[in-house]
């Protein structure tokens, strides 16, 4: 805590301090105010002006500084200055008031609180952002909920100061009036209890519960405006319509059909979708051949003289293909037309908010629905670069078609599909040669890790040109050529295959989204709340096609929110979590991190601390050649608790399951010290990492209290 949220607390107890010790809750009491009314009258009529400026500044400072007394100050108000002007004062004075004890909160201990709550605080503060004046109002209405309560824990949240101060304003109004009112008559109030008979309690809470009423008017007719143009079916062949059989579609009908819902699944490709055929699967099991094949170039480390291996490019894609075959099954329409989905082949188009359209070899079918998710995927970013179709180029979607390895394979992208890519070609054999625009690898991760990262592809021969805009492709004289900027400096690269792995684009046209207007977001994927719905209620989006991340476990988590939501959402509707996103890229050491990393820590002003711990003194590491790596992990200043948490190295994506654990559950890294890991394995390197932390905030007081008290039990 900084010197002025210091100075400002010791003043703040200062004057709590002589508030307590002069006795002022004895002067703001009812008894006190009726036994000194004449005199307060009296002042009133000599010094009006005086009178309005103290009562308003005392008034303020009572409730900016939260004591008790606040209902007293609003019955003198009416009894000194009427219920026209009592109220307008009050109003004024007390929405002053509770503003500054919101900024106080905001000031001393907003950062702290939002550094701890961290991520699981990211949902009350775009609840906030989104109908925060919706919340403040009702709680402002109902006088059962203490209002120094109210000032204090909004002071916490993200809601801005001008809300804050109209919707105060305006919400404790009618309590104002009422209390103000009763001033006015203090001579026939025996108590404070007095003032607020149930019925009237009862009304507050009626207007309380009033603007949540009117959002919900607003919603419904908003709702019936985007339905109008569209007439809704008498009847629905289905309950849900799943457009897209990837990882977010199969969830999403796996559990409709699980709820008994009749559930119809549209896929115009392969099941499966990206994740099977053209991107986890394969690419994994090509990066575990590349692997094998850089462990026999280390025999030495292993003590093995020699060793080497007889192979071809073909042979290898091959095997590549069999095991997306061999998981296919998992994914496929005779175990899902098992689960009792009914799945089509064929390209949909949603025709109104209640109608897919299908389009097949089999001619058009027409399917009316309650709702419908759009689990559309995503597809390769190919750049507008002058010559890119001249050249041939390949993505991850097409590269798995190769049979001939390529001798210069141009890797065009550095993020962790170029990175897992360049890494398993150049391993196969490949000269290969990346081309990044930006000043490093993996810009999401923290500069160490990208650091890491160059350094490891560099000792492996590949050749990193970061800083480099590709301008324009050529072929000149049979060569392929790429003509690249770096500062200034015209760079001519030359290749027989071009990779493009720029990142993935939402798949959002083709199949009416246009048509219906369902909207973007800025990033070019379908927009959606936080229940993952559309502009039209009934229509959800998950996975790619909704962002905002781009891996396969958050399609699958994202579809139980769509599916629920479509399905039970005029019962109940859940709010989707993001609070703990793990991920991995699966170069050699492995990179995975959950939660904060150092950049984003200090882009969202998070004070943290960092305990680092090298696997080059772990023991299973070093067993298997493998000592290399790091476990880094992000906390609170002076707190076990875990903001984010970033290992590179073997196995690192199953290592952090531990963590993503203990932040989902709140298990600070004393549960982790405490916590028996086998012997010898590379997961101890988790608990080392929390030992590290508790060294480090080792009680140096006590420990040298015990020092003295084993010195004096020798003696």
């Amino acid at each position: 805590m900084n010197t002025s949220r210091i100075v400002l607390l010791f003043l703040i107890g200062l004057a709590m301090a002589c508030f307590f010790y002069l006795d002022g809750p004895h002067y703001l009491t009812l008894e006190m105010l009726k036994s000194q009314q004449a005199q307060i009258l009296d002042f009133r009529d000599g010094h009006r002006g005086w009178a309005i400026l103290v009562y308003g500044v005392v008034y303020i400072l009572v409730t900016g500084m939260s004591l008790p007394g606040a209902t007293v100050l609003t019955l003198a108000g009416g009894a000194l200055f009427g219920l026209l002007w009592g109220a307008v004062i009050v109003s004024f004075a007390s929405t002053i008031g509770a503003t500054l004890a919101f900024l106080g909160a905001r000031f001393l201990f907003r950062d702290k609180i939002q550094a701890i709550g961290g991520e699981r605080l990211k949902a009350i503060n775009e609840g906030l952002a989104e109908a925060g004046a919706f919340y403040l109002f009702t709680l402002r209405l109902v006088p059962l909920f203490p209002f120094f309560m109210i000032n204090g824990l909004m002071g916490l949240t993200g809601l801005k100061t001008r809300t804050f101060y109209w919707v105060s304003q305006v919400g404790m109004l009618a309590g104002t009036l009422v209390y103000v009112n009763a001033g006015t008559q203090l001579a026939q109030l025996d108590s404070l209890a007095g003032i607020l008979s149930p019925g009237l309690v009862g009304a507050f809470v009626l207007l309380g519960v009033f603007p949540l009423l009117a959002k919900k008017l607003i919603d419904a007719a908003q709702a019936a405006k985007i339905y109008a143009p569209w007439p809704k079916p008498q009847h629905f062949d289905t309950n849900l319509v799943v457009i897209g059989a990837g990882a977010g579609g199969l969830v999403t009908a796996y559990i409709a059909a699980a709820a008994n819902a009749k559930v119809a699944l549209i896929e115009k490709q392969q099941m499966g979708g990206d994740c099977l055929n053209t991107g986890c699967v394969p690419s994994k099991a090509l990066i575990r051949s590349a692997k094998l094949l850089s462990e026999l170039k280390r025999s030495a480390e292993f003590g093995i003289h020699t060793a080497t291996a007889e192979f071809d490019f073909a042979g290898l894609m091959e095997r590549v293909q069999t095991i997306v075959n061999t998981i296919a099954p998992h994914d496929s329409i005779a175990r899902y037309t098992g689960l009792g989905v009914d799945v089509i082949q064929g390209t949909a188009t949603i025709v109104s908010p209640w109608e897919v359209e299908v389009s097949n070899p089999e001619g058009l079918r027409r399917i009316t629905t309650r709702s419908i998710v759009i689990a559309a995927g995503a597809k390769p970013v190919v750049p507008a670069i002058p010559g890119v179709d001249d050249v041939g180029f390949l993505t991850s979607d097409t590269v798995w078609g190769l049979r001939l390895l390529p001798k210069r394979l141009l890797v065009l992208g550095g993020g962790p599909i170029g990175c897992e890519l360049a890494q398993a070609f150049a391993r196969i054999g490949c000269k290969v040669t990346m081309v990044e625009m930006l000043p490093r690898l993996m810009t999401r991760e923290d500069e160490e890790v990208s650091a890491f990262v160059l350094a490891t592809f560099q000792q492996e021969g590949i050749n990193v040109l970061l800083e480099h805009q590709a301008r324009q492709f050529v072929n000149e004289d049979g060569e392929k050529l790429l003509l690249a900027d770096h500062h200034g400096q015209a760079i001519r690269i030359g290749f027989d295959q071009v990779l493009l792995a720029l990142g993935r684009a939402a798949n959002v046209g083709g199949y009416g989204v246009e048509a219906l207007g369902i909207r973007l977001s800025p990033r070019k994927t379908i927009a959606v709340d936080a229940f993952l719905a559309t502009n039209y209620p009934n229509i959800y989006a998950c996975g790619d096609v909704a962002g905002p991340y781009q891996f396969t476990h958050t399609a699958a988590h994202q579809a139980w929110y769509a599916a629920v939501n479509a399905l039970f959402g005029q019962v109940k509707k859940f709010r989707a979590d993001y609070s703990v996103i793990p991920w991995s890229t699966f170069i050699d050491p492995e990179v995975a991190r959950v939660g904060l990393n150092e950049q984003d820590a200090k882009g969202l002003g998070i004070a943290y601390e960092v305990t680092r711990y090298d696997l080059s003194g772990l023991d299973r590491a070093i067993t298997d050649s493998v000592a290399y790596g790091f476990v880094k992990v992000l906390t609170p200043l002076g707190s076990d608790k875990i903001l984010g948490v970033t290992i590179v190295g073997e196995h690192a994506g199953d290592l952090i399951a531990e963590f993503v654990l203990a932040m989902k559950h709140n298990l600070g890294l004393n549960k982790l010290l405490g916590t028996i890991h086998i012997y010898p394995t590379l997961a101890e390197a988790n608990k080392f990492a929390a030992g590290v932390w508790k060294r480090n905030h080792a009680p140096q007081k006590l420990l040298a209290w015990a020092k003295r008290y084993h010195a004096w039990r020798r003696n």
